[in-house]
């Protein structure tokens, strides 16, 4: 019998941390299986949220569309309709778009942990609606890519700084 799976693979019980987070408020762990296993269009991440701490800011994707499954506690959810709790093994998923938006916070005494999925591989935009801010991401499968964030205060009008092109010749 041979095996015929796949090149590479992730264990869950034996995760690679690959991306610690340890802003004040945001402490977290994330292991980017999907990176690791080389998915091009398909985004996966298990999140360790310790208590008192959110995994990321409240956001909202343009063109990404996500999925949390709830594998260990019962973290709160924040969403467009307010605040919520989430029971171990609940499913909850964001669809692009302000209907989308959403936060994750472990308000319990134990440890928090979360399997994402998601689309991935195409550019997309994030908005950010606490601070004001949005995000191009280029979102290579590598995790390279343009990735940068501005104030959305400093949105400029469509034909701020355009003058007509000048005549050939």
């Amino acid at each position: 019998m041979t095996d015929e799976g796949p090149a590479r693979r992730e264990n869950i019980n034996d995760p690679v941390w690959d991306e610690p987070r340890e802003r004040d408020g945001f402490r977290a762990r994330r292991s980017r299986i999907g990176r690791r296993l080389g998915t091009e269009r398909l985004g996966v991440s298990l999140w360790e949220i310790p208590p008192g701490e959110a995994a990321y800011p409240y956001h909202l994707h343009l063109a990404e569309e996500e999925l949390v499954v709830v594998l260990a506690g019962s973290p709160w959810l924040r969403a467009p309709g307010g605040w919520r709790q989430l029971a171990e093994g609940e499913v909850v998923g964001f669809p692009r778009g302000e209907a989308g938006a959403h936060q994750i916070v472990n308000r319990g005494d134990a440890v928090v942990r979360l399997l994402a999925v998601s689309t991935n591989g195409e550019p997309d935009i994030v908005i950010q609606p606490d601070s004001g801010k949005v995000g191009p991401a280029e979102r290579r499968p590598d995790g390279s890519g343009l990735w940068a964030w501005f104030r959305m205060e400093d949105a400029a009008d469509y034909w701020e700084g355009e003058s007509p092109p000048a005549p050939p010749g």
